[in-house]
């Protein structure tokens, strides 16, 4: 049975999802503050999509693991060889975009035949010790 106080709280709560805009997330209101060292939730939000467009690319993940593994360079050649179904042409443009966002420093020798070799920056490991504790925090909570 629907009280008055039930319909009133109903319609409360319809006005106050109206009032809310696409930019504004539900549970953050205007006069409340959310704060996360020093960020706000569009800000959060900003630099989100940020790491989503470098670690959701076809390949990503597939070079900058085995990285995190090793101290050393690896040569482009050894990409190629061990990441079966990508082409050469999106190896490349990938570690190209790794290299340029700083996650990756290229190392080309001068020599023949041409001789490239990658490895982690301290921003890339950072990341990486970033993914494989999200790889945890999803193995731990997955449902089996």
């Amino acid at each position: 049975m629907e009280t008055k106080g039930n319909r009133k709280s109903r319609k409360a709560a319809s006005i106050t999802a109206q009032r809310i805009t696409k930019t504004e997330l539900p549970l953050v209101q205007a006069n409340q503050n959310c704060d996360f060292h020093g960020y706000d939730a569009d800000t959060l939000m900003k630099e989100t999509a940020k790491l989503r467009k470098i670690i959701t690319k076809r390949g990503t993940l597939e070079i900058l693991i085995p990285l995190c593994c090793t101290t050393t360079s690896i040569r482009y050649i050894k990409f190629r060889n061990t990441m079966k179904g990508f082409s050469s042409k999106t190896l490349a443009k990938r570690l190209k975009e790794l290299d340029e966002s700083g996650i990756l420093e290229r190392q080309a020798y001068n020599e023949i035949p041409p001789r490239v070799e990658y490895r982690l920056t301290g921003k890339g490991q950072e990341l990486v010790e970033s993914v494989i504790h999200l790889f945890n925090w999803m193995k731990k909570w997955a449902k089996n």
